[in-house]
């Protein structure tokens, strides 16, 4: 049931015209309503026929509600005229007509609640999708500077409104549109002065309503905002429970809980506030449009130019239309959630993607696997810290480089430049003569192996990790990856062995067990080029030593990049570099660079020291 049309993430990803539909206040972008309902359109539009069903059957479900007051006014009309007229005949025909357009009600209404309420879940995923696909896209830099809980809330809470919002908003405005019109011209044919003195009460309460709409917004989003911090704090907590527990830090937990938690409890008190004066001001409108009936139907009933069936239907049909503007005032909650989903959901999508592919970039092809930096500049984005100035640096092919140096001076920054977690400010990275900001960012970290101190290994089994890098691995290669990074002797003594649960970031596993499995990922990666992080500085001598082994297996034949706070860990290196602030300060074979007695010795003696 659906039709074929522009991409929803095309549409959503619309420069100009989020440039031109967004204001700016205090720092923050707020969108207006009429800019949230064109980018939601796209994702409406995919399930096109879905939608204009939901209509069709929604519009029937009105029929009773206009048929009735109809009923009502030849009843009465014909027991206050002639009452002969009014036969059994003419009941029974008018109660099968009034009991058939209930059953058409019943069916029309179970389809809008099912397949409509569908139709939301439908685009909630698609949305869901594009907001998931676009962080991937997202650089470090954005992970940076927001926390996890609340980019978790913008695409898990804040679109589960947006299902109800999809099946509501159409569906509720259109039977109130078809209401009011039906209404009036129905209300005009038996009176067309008290019709107007009725429908002019409706602008006013158009106003008032939008003014406390544009309330109900604001209060909206501040609570999905402090929500999402509550999120984070909670999660935050709850990840590092050992070192609360360690530190004995619960009651500042309890205390930082508390106060977010205060913080949500009033946002939420003033947004029911604004609802409250939202409904109250609907139901005060009621009791003016009734009094308008009241003293308005009166004078025109005395005075006969109203029959008292007509007053009736009069007085039924503006109970309807009540009812109906009583339906969207309480809807308004709802859409004022969806639009606040919505919202969020847009300025996710909104975020610039820093990182990505040059419209003509091709599939990087490493032979050997040489590196070379060529006049580098490098600052982070987000604070202009500048790291590295008009950096030269060659790595060739096969060849196991290691980075030293005092924390500061750039060596993750070098190794985070290869793979382009960020990108260089100045100069470029050539891999084989390849310029790396012209291939394909998929390539290039394919061709890269990397192994951190930080290791993070996902929720499910020991096989599941070691394969994540190549999913259709058969068994006998992860077995053989596990094999050649020292793991199986661990994984053979688990109860399960390779489908043992690890737990969340292998909380199960010890520190030496992780990084060989991590080591045994990249074994099966197997890529040209190999960046070691400081991938045992965490580790205690036993492990240490496992895991170095399954490391120099790993760099055999590999382009290596090693980056090491502990010196004996890089001492059988092809070539040492000492990075500082000013760039490379020395380099050369560890033995050389003992004999020169500068920069690296002292780093020498100084751990000898503490060892």
């Amino acid at each position: 049931m659906t039709t074929k049309s522009k991409s929803p993430a095309d549409a959503t990803n619309n420069q100009s015209a989020r440039l031109s539909s967004i204001e700016t206040t205090s720092g923050a972008q707020t969108y207006s309503s009429r800019v949230l309902i064109g980018r939601f359109l796209p994702y409406i539009k995919k399930y096109q026929v879905l939608l204009y069903l939901d209509l069709f059957f929604a519009s029937l479900t009105t029929l009773c509600d206009i048929a009735l007051p109809m009923i009502m006014r030849r009843l009465t009309n014909s027991a206050l005229g002639n009452a002969e007229v009014l036969t059994i005949t003419v009941l029974l025909k008018m109660a099968f007509l009034y009991i058939f357009l209930r059953l058409v009600d019943a069916g029309a209404f179970f389809y809008m609640q099912s397949q409509g309420h569908i139709m939301g879940v439908y685009i909630e995923t698609d949305m869901r999708r594009d907001a998931f696909e676009h962080l991937q896209r997202l650089s470090a830099t954005y992970y940076s500077n927001h926390k996890i809980g609340q980019i978790m809330g913008r695409i898990t809470n804040d679109l589960f409104d947006v299902t109800e919002f999809a099946h509501h908003c159409p569906e509720e405005f259109f039977i109130a549109g078809i209401k009011m019109v039906v209404s009036f011209v129905i209300l005009s044919s038996a009176s067309l002065p008290l019709t107007i003195m009725i429908f002019a009460c409706l602008p006013v309460m158009f106003v008032v309503s939008a003014k406390i709409n544009h309330w109900l917004r604001q209060t909206q989003k501040a609570q999905r905002v402090q929500i999402g911090e509550l999120n984070a704090a909670i999660e935050e907590s709850l990840l590092g429970e050992r070192i609360v527990k360690a530190f004995t830090g619960e009651d500042e937990e309890k205390r930082k809980f508390e106060e977010g938690n205060i913080k949500f409890q009033t946002i939420k008190k003033r947004f029911y506030y604004a609802m409250a004066t939202f409904g109250t001001s609907t139901r005060l409108f009621d009791g003016l449009m009734y009094s308008v009936v009241i003293l308005g139907g009166g004078m025109f009933l005395i005075n006969d130019l109203i029959s008292a069936g007509d007053l009736v239907a009069y007085i039924l049909y503006v109970s309807t239309l009540i009812a109906t503007i009583r339906r969207i005032v309480e809807f308004a909650e709802q859409f004022q959630r969806g639009m606040t989903g919505i919202e969020r959901f847009i300025e996710i999508m909104d975020t610039p993607i820093d990182i990505k592919d040059a419209e003509d970039a091709v599939d990087l092809k490493v032979a050997s696997g040489s590196i070379r930096f060529e006049d580098v500049s490098f600052e982070y984005p987000d604070d202009h810290n500048k790291v590295l100035h008009d950096f030269n640096l060659e790595v060739k092919a096969g060849e196991n480089l290691a980075i030293v140096g005092s924390s500061g001076g750039g060596k993750t920054t070098v190794c985070n430049l290869i793979p382009r977690f960020y990108d260089v400010t100045e100069g470029h990275i050539d891999i084989d003569g390849q310029d790396i900001s012209k291939v394909t960012l998929k390539s290039l970290r394919q061709s890269i192996g990397i192994v951190q101190q930080d290791v993070y290994l996902f929720s499910g089994t020991i096989r599941d990790n070691i394969a994540y890098g190549r999913p259709d691995a058969t068994e006998e290669e992860i077995k053989e990856a596990a094999n050649m990074a020292g793991a199986n002797e661990f994984i053979s003594l688990l109860p399960k062995g390779m489908d043992t649960y690890i737990g969340e970031r292998g909380v199960k596993l010890s520190g030496g067990q992780k990084q060989r499995i991590s080591i045994a990922r990249v074994f099966l990666k197997n890529p040209k080029i190999l960046i070691l992080d400081e991938a045992t500085s965490a580790l205690d001598n036993e492990s240490e030593l496992y895991v170095t082994k399954s490391l120099e297996k790993l760099a055999k034949g590999r382009t290596t990049i090693t980056i090491a706070h502990r010196l004996t860990t890089v001492q059988n290196a092809d070539r040492i570099i000492v990075l500082g602030k000013d760039g490379i300060l020395e380099e050369g074979t560890h033995d050389a660079l003992l004999a020169k007695e500068g920069t690296y010795y002292k780093l020498w003696n100084r751990m000898a020291e503490l060892d």
